[in-house]
């Protein structure tokens, strides 16, 4: 099972767009693939659901991540560095069974230049910790305003390409 984490809990954010964007580019692959946006999220998680406490609410996300066995996370750029909420979402799910041994792949998004660098490299060295395996084509998608149409797709080429060599490989990893 693949799962795509939209890694913030930002209403109608463009990290949303792209997560649906790679599960519908996935689909026509023949992947299919969940997605679980960060604003599913319990309100209280950090009350709820961290230091062994397990909420109704967080049980079903965490039975979907225990599942997964390939995640891809789209990470767009809080502060230079990856959102606060995606690290408090891995704090609460379980370990080691929620990532250990698992593998991923990684997009950042921004609407700088630079397509979240620095985030996805820290988010790297979470991934390890977690014996999380990265694909090692990681994406930095800039000026996330100006990729996506009016259909909250990808248009321009090189970013098609891009994007969908990394879903092949990923698919194939």
């Amino acid at each position: 099972m693949v799962t795509i984490i939209s890694g913030t809990n930002r209403p109608g954010s463009n990290t949303l767009k792209v997560a649906k964007y790679y599960q519908d580019s996935m689909a026509k692959k023949g992947q299919e693939a969940n997605v679980l946006s960060l604003t599913d999220l319990p309100g209280n998680l950090i009350v709820s659901d961290l230091y062994g406490k397990r909420s109704a609410e967080f049980e079903k996300i965490q039975q979907l991540m225990t599942a997964t066995e390939k995640f891809v996370f789209i990470i767009p750029e809080y502060n230079g560095s990856f959102p606060g909420i995606l690290k408090t979402f891995i704090d609460a799910c379980d370990f080691p069974e929620s990532f250990y041994d698992k593998k991923a792949c990684l997009v950042g998004i921004s609407s700088g230049k630079y397509g979240n660098i620095r985030g996805i490299d820290h988010f790297g060295g979470v991934c390890a910790y977690l014996h999380l395996n990265v694909l090692p084509l990681r994406l930095h998608i800039s000026a996330i305003k100006t990729e996506l149409d009016e259909n909250d797709a990808f248009y321009k080429e090189d970013t098609l390409k891009f994007t969908g060599t990394q879903i092949d490989k990923f698919i194939a990893y």
